[in-house]
């Protein structure tokens, strides 16, 4: 998945901002917490890091084409090397469950201020 499509697949979800962090890589929030990172430039462009989750990390850094994240794996992030690595629809829910376990987070003070309630 591309940038464009990620902008696409995120402009509707509720309160997802999307800004360049570290210089290279577009980083997709909900509420200030990142839910993925998309690198732009570098030798790493074009990889995706989601968190997947502890129950489910060790499942996803044993296929091929995901490897535990750069600095986010004690966080149970995985990153997408090769673009086919996961199926369309299977990366969208996990993209999702990422998205839904931060927005979890957010408190309710965060969630009125976003305007999500």
């Amino acid at each position: 998945m591309d940038e464009t499509r990620l902008r696409k697949l995120f402009a509707d979800w509720p309160g997802v901002t999307a800004e360049i962090k570290w210089q290279d890589d577009l980083v997709f929030m909900v509420g200030g917490k990142m839910f993925a990172v998309y690198c732009l430039r570098g030798a790493q462009a074009g990889h995706l890091s989601f968190r997947v989750g502890p129950e489910r990390f060790l499942e996803f850094t044993d296929r091929s084409g995901l490897r535990p994240a750069p600095y986010m794996a004690r966080a149970h992030w995985v990153q997408q090397t090769e673009a086919r690595a996961l199926p369309a629809a299977e990366l969208k829910a996990l993209l999702r469950e990422s998205y839904a376990f931060y927005f979890g987070k957010l408190t309710r003070a965060q969630r009125d201020a976003l305007g999500l309630g």
